[in-house]
């Protein structure tokens, strides 16, 4: 598959939830950032480069190699209301994590959606 062709695929799907188009949005930022115009068959291969040097998700996160800010990342997986109570950001999600480790989630659940594009 080209990666013309899976951000089609990517464009085209329609998620209902907040999270799930913020989802959405760092798949396609992650493969929009790609340098390759075929993806790699092996999804090891793929989540390598997409990690661009990074261990794992968290690390990505933690590293900056996506959203820094935690305002720009409240607002790209959060619902209104949850902005809300999050005052835009300046208050951690919840107990246990911060806005990195949300966007870590969240980037690790950008790549189960493009592998499931890809099998």
């Amino acid at each position: 598959m080209t990666k013309k062709e899976l951000l089609n695929v990517l464009e085209a799907r329609k998620p209902r939830s907040a999270w799930s188009k913020g989802v959405n949005n760092y798949a396609i930022d992650l493969i929009d950032g790609l340098e390759l115009e075929e993806i790699p068959k092996d999804i090891k291969e793929l989540e390598r480069l997409l990690l661009n040097g990074a261990e794992d998700w968290s690390e990505y996160s933690w590293g900056g190699c996506a959203l820094i800010y935690n305002g720009d990342i409240a607002e790209i997986l959060c619902t209104p209301s949850e902005l809300k109570a999050t005052r835009n950001g300046e208050r951690n999600p919840n107990k246990t994590e911060s806005w990195l480790d949300v966007q870590a989630r969240a980037l690790h659940q950008a790549f189960r959606v493009i592998k499931i594009h890809l099998t």
